[in-house]
């Protein structure tokens, strides 16, 4: 199957999203879960470890400044579904604004981050990674905190992980989240927006609500 960026975004419209069996498969097949994993925003659970690791860590948090870097992070590891083809292709939704990054840095090093596309209100999680302890749970706390803050109304996790879970991701029924993305997709937010985001405010928004 080969994609446009065009086509690629109908597809998370109506609540699908592609593939790869490996990274190295040149073939991409579409996904369409009948329980999705999403993060309810009001939902995500900071623990008294993770508040701490948030203040002591010295990390630097970042958007969009290397983009392809978390791709590649995301997709070095044994088994990734992240193949030559979607790596293009999150390419050109990110050069078109429609793809994002947030990154997790040590000094110069990236170190963890996530990625994924945006469709109105809607943020599809698409993979994360980490190089450090706790990394990818301080990338998905900044992250939550940034769409609330933008106006977002749904974070799409694609399935649930224990990790995911632990941090108070949940399960929902296909037409349920078919529902919940109609509604998504036809709002507006802003995921590039100016934000001062310290580890003391994430921390005290993110508690406030969850």
């Amino acid at each position: 199957m080969s994609l446009s960026p065009k086509l690629l975004l109908h597809g998370y419209s109506i609540g699908i999203f592609p593939m790869a069996e490996h990274r190295d498969d040149p073939e991409l097949f579409w996904v369409d879960p009948k329980i999705r994993g999403v993060f309810p925003l009001d939902g995500f659970h900071i623990s008294r470890s993770l508040a701490r690791r948030l203040r002591t860590c010295g990390f630097t948090i970042s958007i969009n400044r290397d983009f392809a870097g978390v791709v590649d992070g995301c997709a070095d590891r044994s088994e990734t579904w992240i193949n030559p083809e979607l790596r293009r292709l999150y390419q050109e939704l990110h050069r078109a604004g429609r793809a994002h990054s947030l990154e997790v840095r040590e000094g110069a090093s990236l170190v963890g981050g996530v990625y994924g596309v945006v469709l109105g209100a809607a943020f599809f999680g698409e993979s994360m990674f980490s190089r450090r302890t706790d990394a990818s749970k301080i990338a998905l706390a900044y992250l939550v905190d940034r769409l609330r803050q933008t106006g977002f109304t749904l974070f799409d996790t694609q399935f649930l992980t224990a990790h995911l879970a632990s941090l108070g991701a949940i399960e929902i029924p296909r037409a349920v989240y078919h529902s919940e993305l109609k509604q998504a997709i036809d709002l507006k937010a802003d995921f590039t927006a100016d934000l001062q985001q310290t580890p003391q405010g994430v921390i005290q928004r993110i508690t406030q609500t969850s």
